[in-house]
């Protein structure tokens, strides 16, 4: 049977990518430093023990913001793609509707939940250093407060990616959350200087961001909102069948994406538990790059992934390999030079944050080596849920969560934060090679195009000497520079030059 639809041109695709991608990543890039900036600024203010309680509460500020989005982050960019794709566009003010609500009303109650578990949180994560317990219980509950706002603000922000515009999550999220974020924490930090350190004050300064950024969050979700709203008669049958597919789903989804934030977090909560606040703070500053090729592997997941929604919803399984491998390439591109130079300079890196950070250099080298590997698999869990196989992506993150746990409590007491490196490059490696054996079996799609090909060349032949000679950086720099420009065929870099 033939269909009328159209796809969109490869080259149109990846340009839309290409500029979502840029924008996104140069936020994520930002928002990675702002990151690196604000951990500093805790590790020389704050002493190990008390850097240690700060870390593991925002682990489980993010932990219960990740819980209390129940995975409409991937169904309000999924659903809307495929409601544009298939010609229901009157269906997506349903759509919000039937995603929304939930999550406001789960995230007060997440947030109470914290604020009563708190003091029970800091003695199970300060165990070893009583006299830290009051302020981390402080913290924690300054924390609890800001939890709707957390999930709030992602959510909005998804909507507004929902409707193919990437924007308000660089500005406000990648851009000015982050800015906020770091001088308030810097202020925190100047006024710590007169007085003793409070370990309260500064998680109210790296939680207060999300205030004003929720609100304007709501502007833009209402604007996008408003600027593709088609007005037409939803029968009670369609809201009520919409609502029921969405949450089908979603909720595999939901639980998958709390499963993913515990194999980023959970880990910072074992070391404080099992081996220290002390080796809780040493693990998290060694740890703090891998955040930022998260936040590059984010920034392109978020542009890619309602295009490649619209493209697996369609059938177009040739416009979404081109457009996985492509979008792979960039991200090998941007992130394998980033993980061999940390690999190089890894006890001159973790000695800004004060010599007591130097124990995480086998830590660093470690997780350095494993994200080559998870980069260069791509977005892979992202292409696995767009093709609609969410109930596989959660068995493989929970696979990898029982992986990273089992090997953190088995190795953390003996070896410290070195075992929950180990805990959590097991996780990675089985989050990434399980999906990519059953995206490919299953579609077809597979990230190793010419592009990545070619990137992954590149970078190692640059910057794999480096690792070797770390004087050799002032060649690898722009010799990587050259090779990319010949290389920009293959990775389609012409995708991000201006539509003349």
């Amino acid at each position: 049977m033939t269909t009328t639809a159209t796809h969109p041109e490869p080259a149109g695709t990846a340009r839309g990518a290409a500029r979502g991608g840029l924008a996104n990543m140069a936020g994520s890039a930002l928002a990675g430093g702002a990151g690196v900036a604000v951990t500093w600024i805790v590790a020389r203010v704050l002493g190990p023990e008390e850097a240690g309680a700060l870390f593991a509460a925002t682990a489980a500020f993010v932990l219960a913001g990740g819980l209390a989005k129940l995975g409409t982050h991937t169904g309000l960019v999924y659903w809307p793609a495929r409601l544009r794709a298939t010609g229901r566009d009157h269906l997506l003010g349903a759509c919000l509707r039937a995603g929304l609500p939930p999550v406001v009303v789960f995230s007060v109650l997440l947030a109470a939940a914290m604020w009563v578990a708190a003091p029970w949180i800091a003695r199970l994560t300060a165990g070893q250093t009583p006299h830290v317990i009051a302020e981390h219980t402080a913290g924690l509950r300054v924390l609890a407060v800001f939890v709707p706002l957390q999930a709030l603000t992602d959510v909005l922000l998804t909507v507004t990616r929902g409707y193919r515009s990437m924007r308000p999550t660089v500005l406000l999220d990648r851009i000015l959350r982050s800015a906020l974020q770091l001088l308030a924490v810097g202020a925190a930090g100047v006024a710590a200087m007169g007085a003793a350190a409070s370990l309260p004050v500064f998680a109210f300064a790296w939680a207060v961001p999300y205030l004003p950024v929720v609100i304007l969050a709501g502007f833009a979700a209402r604007t996008a909102y408003r600027k593709g709203l088609v007005r037409a008669e939803i029968t009670r049958t369609e809201r009520r069948r919409l609502r029921r597919d969405f949450w089908i789903f979603t909720a595999p989804r939901a639980v998958a994406a709390v499963a993913q934030l515990a194999l980023q977090r959970v880990d910072v909560l074992l070391v404080a538990a099992l081996g220290g606040l002390a080796p809780a703070a040493v693990y998290a500053v060694a740890g703090r790059f891998v955040v930022l090729i998260q936040f590059a592997n984010q920034g392109l997941s978020q542009s890619v992934q309602p295009r490649l929604a619209e493209a697996l919803s369609t059938g177009d399984r040739a416009a979404a390999k081109r457009l996985y491998q492509i979008a792979t390439g960039w991200l090998v591109l941007v992130t394998w030079p980033i993980c061999l130079l940390v690999i190089a300079f890894a006890p001159r890196y973790l000695r800004l944050f004060g010599e007591g950070y130097a124990a995480g250099v086998p830590v660093v080298l470690v997780l350095a080596a494993t994200m080559l590997v998870a980069t260069g698999c791509g977005m892979v869990d992202m292409v696995l849920a767009m093709a609609g196989r969410t109930s596989a992506n959660l068995a493989n993150v929970l696979i990898a969560l029982a992986v990273t746990v089992g090997l953190d409590v088995l190795l953390i007491p003996c070896w410290g934060a070195i075992g929950a490196a180990a805990g959590l490059a097991g996780a990675m490696l089985v989050n990434n090679l399980l999906p990519l054996a059953q995206v490919y079996r299953g579609t077809r799609l597979h990230p190793f195009g010419a592009g990545t090909l070619g990137a992954a060349a590149l970078a190692i032949g640059c910057f794999g000497f480096v690792v070797l000679v770390p004087a050799a950086v002032v060649a690898a720099v722009p010799a990587y520079a050259a090779g990319a420009w010949l290389l920009r065929g293959p990775l389609m870099l012409g995708a991000f030059r201006r539509k003349s």
